[in-house]
């Protein structure tokens, strides 16, 4: 039996300063100091024992184009990150429509993921969702959004933005108890706005961030706008993408009070990486978005006040040519960007800054995911649960470069960052994948969670 010794333990009910026990790949207890069991000591003394973080939004980047990323990669930067469970997206090569294509992705997911995982394929074949279902799934992806200038990152086939198609594929989800994630767009007011931008010449980062912000954000909130009437009509449980409105916030805040059964997300680059100065200094490095500050105090608040449930990476890795052309043609730069080795250390060392409380970061990046996305066995410290543990440092000042990297890319938007929260050893299923500054756990550990 294993012993983590020494630390503070943050569970559902708050920090406790107790041991952790941990047998056959479980929690077999919470102790007091005071007893004496274990054969196996994990020294914590001074340290944080948290539960490992669940990531329902990643960009694997396998099949199609391992040229940027693929499971390997993805997942030993999750072990580093302290992420111990993750679900990847659908915008692959094939995209992932169909039951078969579901099962190559899994078949590669056992062969090759360190940490444990899941997928959401793409809503978009009617026949293909109860098939799916049965698979072992727990959620689906749809993107109300069309590429313009590129077939990257929002491939064909992943998208739906018909009113119809989408009450018609929710009625159909409902009936299977999953979620339906959605990437919320208004296209047709996408289509206007970033029409005259580029009618004017303008296809630098600072005009694509500018238009997709544009009238305070007007093409998410009249999108998560419509996904929140029809879940409503429909009774399917729904997860919004990228929250970064105010009025989106608000939109959320009220369907929640109304039984709407809703979830939504946070990414690493809204707190973290969406100033102006970021695409002033990053560029095409940097988007993702751009989130005025208004709007961006309005998402920490529904962070702070549990409107927001759930913190994912949305880890979108592009190469640096993939990026660069970003300069001149933004809309033609691949966007998105990494960061699922670095999204857990920056919102705990935002905790410990005061930001935001401890304890609401690990419901949003453990508990909460485990809980709405039918995770029993994930997101707490607590007995019979998966020993997912992870052992953070609180004060550890580090800075983050890009030697560091565990991508394929090479490259973190955060090169320069102080951080101040270490993640120090990371455990799946009890066996640990990574410690003292190395990945350690052996490919084809992951299991479907």
């Amino acid at each position: 039996m294993m012993r983590i010794a020494g630390g503070t333990v943050v569970t559902p009910a708050g920090r406790l300063d107790a041991d952790v026990l941990v047998s056959g790949g479980k929690i077999a207890g919470l102790v007091s100091r005071e007893v004496e069991t274990g054969d196996q000591v994990v020294d914590a003394t001074g340290k944080l024992v948290l539960p490992g973080m669940v990531d329902v939004h990643v960009h694997t980047r396998e099949p199609g184009f391992t040229h940027k990323e693929d499971i390997l990669t993805t997942t030993r930067q999750a072990a580093a990150g302290g992420v111990t469970t993750i679900f990847g997206m659908p915008n692959l090569d094939p995209p992932t429509t169909t039951a078969e294509a579901l099962q190559d992705v899994l078949s590669r997911y056992a062969a090759t993921s360190i940490v444990d995982y899941n997928h959401n394929p793409a809503a978009t074949l009617t026949d293909q969702v109860p098939k799916m279902a049965e698979m072992g799934i727990r959620a689906y992806k749809v993107y109300m959004v069309v590429d313009t200038g590129r077939t990257y990152p929002h491939p064909a086939g992943t998208g739906m933005h018909d009113h119809g198609d989408l009450l018609r594929m929710m009625d159909t989800i409902a009936a299977t108890g999953k979620r339906f994630i959605v990437h919320p767009h208004d296209q047709a007011l996408m289509d206007y706005i970033e029409g005259s931008y580029l009618e004017r010449g303008e296809n630098t980062p600072r005009a694509y961030a500018q238009a997709y912000a544009e009238r305070e954000g007007v093409i998410w909130d009249t999108a998560i706008d419509v996904v929140l009437r029809l879940a409503e009509a429909s009774g399917c449980p729904v997860h919004l993408a990228h929250m970064q409105t105010r009025r989106s916030v608000e939109a959320v805040r009220r369907a929640k009070a109304r039984g709407v059964d809703v979830t939504c997300e946070v990414n690493h680059w809204m707190p973290f990486l969406s100033r102006w100065e970021h695409v002033e200094r990053l560029g095409p490095y940097a988007l993702s978005y751009w989130v005025p500050d208004d709007a961006r105090e309005a998402v920490w608040d529904g962070m702070r006040d549990g409107t927001i449930d759930i913190a994912a990476s949305d880890h979108a890795p592009h190469t640096r040519e993939e990026k660069e052309i970003g300069w001149t043609r933004m809309w033609s730069s691949h966007t998105g960007t990494p960061g699922i080795q670095y999204f857990y250390p920056l919102l705990l060392d935002a905790a410990l800054s005061g930001r935001i409380t401890l304890e609401r970061v690990v419901d949003m990046a453990a508990a909460a995911p485990a809980r709405k996305f039918g995770l029993p066995m994930k997101g707490a410290l607590l007995p019979g649960r998966d020993a997912d543990i992870v052992i953070a440092d609180p004060d550890a000042p580090w800075t983050i470069t890009d030697a560091d990297v565990l991508s394929r890319v090479g490259w973190t938007p955060y090169a320069g960052v102080t951080c101040g929260v270490r993640i120090d050893r990371t455990f799946v299923r009890g066996v640990e994948v990574y410690g003292e500054g190395q990945v350690v756990g052996p490919p084809g550990h992951g299991q479907q969670a």
